[in-house]
Parts: structure tokens; C-alpha cells; sequence
């Protein structure tokens, strides 16, 4: 049941990605970046503050931790890859984005000195393939050609806050404030920070062409996949919850070509399949690689 907190996150947001894509044009990308959280905010509001309001001595403990838990995840990496959008290619952004769960797995191995286990090794090599196949369609020595560029310079930004931020969530656990209230508050945060560059941006306005973009990433993406997440973190831990995260470019692709009849090559489903094995690897192989290694130095002395 854990699973399917991580899993359907990643599938709500793939589907924002879609959503997102059409964007271009229909909207400024530091509108919807902003109204996106606007409308959340407005909708559970009515809600979640009289909570917030008779839980704040709790909230005003930990007011400096939700402020940097806001500004990393919900401003930081947000407004980097919104903007990051303009300068790189999306298969950049895809390849870079993957980066987050060996990012996760670094930070947790090196510095908060957590077992790196044979799957979460291998599994993490296994799936960044699949998803530098994916992304690639198939051609991935390109890539490297192209080389980095403003935009890829600002998405390894957005992953560094990402993954930082993931682990901070699972670190500071916060057992007076309740994931809706942690979320809300997250929300607010995000709303006040892009308010000055809102108002500093040009603006096309909410019409018909782009009002149900706005809706969508104000709703699921904002609120139903971000608390499905959250609780991911707090249940599974960051380094298994982000390793989800490779199944974003699949699951865009599945669903764009659902959506607009695309041909699936066969590069997604060689690509897709490596994704997964990955991630099932990361989850099921759970021997640490310092056993694994004094087992094969006996072995071999033996």
C-alpha cells in the first residue's frame, strides 16, 4: 500500500508534464508557476487553517524549517525548471531531473551515513539508463554533443533543492504538525515567495485556452500528488521514495502517446523496462554492499 503513495505522485505529475508542455505559448511560465499555488491555497483554506491556527505553537517551533522546506521544494525547484524550460531542451530536463534519486542516495550514504545496499547501487545505474534511453529516443551518444547550457545549469539547480529538500523532509519529521497542515503551510510559503516575481513578470491572463492548465496543476499536482508524496518520504524514507522519480519520463511518454495517438518506439519499452527493473531492484535487494563484498573475499579466499 506504501507503494502506491510514490507511484501515483509520479503518475500525477508525469501527466502535469503533458499539461505543461501545452503550456508553451498559453501562458507565462511565472503565472502559472504562481496561480498554480494561488488556487491551491484558496481551496483548502477554508480547511486546513482553523487547524493551522490552533496548532500554532507547534508551527512557530518549527517556522524555520517549513520556510526551508517551502523555498527548496515548492519555489526553488519549481521556478528552476519553469524557467530552465526556456533555455534547454526537454530531454535535458528529463536526463537531468533522474539525477535526484543518486543525488538522494549520495546524501544519505555520505552524510547521514545510511547502508548503500547492492540494489539501491545497481538498481540507481540501471534505472538512470533506462531513463537516458527514454529521453534520448534512443540515441543517447547525442547527447553528449550538445553539451550544458543556461537551462541544464538551472535544472541541476532545481535537482540539488529537490534532493535536499527530501531529505530534510524525512529528517525533520515534524509529529505535531500533520502532513495537510505541513503541505498547506509549504503552499503558503511558495505563494508569498513568487508574489514579487509574479508582479515583475509579464502576464497573458487566464482565458479558455489556458484556464484548465492553471486547474490542473493547481489541484493534482499541487495538492494531491504533493501530499501523496510527503507522505512517501515519511513512510518509505527519501532514498526509496525518489527512485519513483525515474519512472516520470515513461509514464510522460505513455501518456502523451495516449493522449496523442504517438507510436511507441521501441527504444521506450527497452528503456522503460530497465526503469523498472531498477526500481524493483532498489526495493528488493536490500544486502548492504560492504557484506557483500567480505561474502565474496571468503569465497574467494576460501
Amino acid at each position: 500500500m506504501n507503494y502506491l503513495y510514490p507511484l501515483l505522485a509520479v503518475l500525477i505529475w508525469s501527466a502535469n508534464t503533458v499539461v505543461s508542455k501545452q503550456s508553451a505559448g498559453a501562458i507565462a511560465p511565472t503565472e502559472i508557476g504562481f496561480l498554480r499555488w494561488v488556487l491551491a491555497v484558496l481551496i483548502v483554506t477554508p480547511v486546513l487553517l482553523p487547524a493551522v491556527w490552533r496548532n500554532r505553537a507547534a508551527v512557530r517551533q518549527h517556522a524555520w524549517q517549513i520556510l526551508v522546506l517551502g523555498l527548496l521544494g515548492m519555489v526553488i525547484y519549481q521556478s528552476c525548471a519553469y524557467f530552465a524550460a526556456g533555455y534547454t531542451t526537454a530531454t535535458h530536463m528529463g536526463i537531468i531531473l533522474t539525477l535526484s534519486p543518486m543525488l538522494v542516495l549520495a546524501i544519505c550514504v555520505g552524510l547521514l551515513g545510511q547502508p548503500l545496499t547492492m540494489g539501491g547501487a545497481l538498481g540507481a545505474v540501471l534505472a538512470f539508463g533506462g531513463v537516458l534511453l527514454v529521453v534520448s529516443e534512443g540515441h543517447p551518444g547525442q547527447l553528449l554533443e550538445q553539451g550544458l547550457n543556461r537551462g541544464d545549469l538551472l535544472m541541476l539547480l532545481a535537482c540539488a533543492a529537490y534532493a535536499v529538500y527530501n531529505v530534510l523532509l524525512k529528517r525533520w519529521h515534524m509529529p505535531a504538525i500533520s502532513s495537510w497542515q505541513l503541505l498547506y503551510l509549504q503552499m503558503v510559503v511558495a505563494m508569498v515567495a513568487q508574489l514579487p516575481i509574479y508582479l515583475a513578470s509579464p502576464k497573458i491572463g487566464i482565458n479558455a485556452h489556458n484556464w484548465y492548465m492553471v486547474a490542473y496543476a493547481g489541484t493534482m499536482a499541487s495538492i494531491v500528488a504533493s501530499w501523496m508524496w510527503m507522505t512517501a518520504v515519511v513512510r518509505l524514507g527519501p532514498s526509496r521514495s525518489i527512485m519513483f522519480f525515474n519512472l516520470t519520463p515513461l509514464f510522460t511518454a505513455l501518456i502523451a502517446a495516449a493522449w496523442a495517438k504517438e507510436h511507441l518506439q521501441t527504444y521506450l519499452w527497452i528503456g522503460g523496462a530497465l526503469t523498472i527493473l531498477g526500481v524493483v531492484l532498489a526495493e528488493r535487494w536490500k544486502t548492504p554492499v560492504r557484506l557483500a563484498r567480505s561474502a565474496t573475499a571468503r569465497t574467494t579466499s576460501g
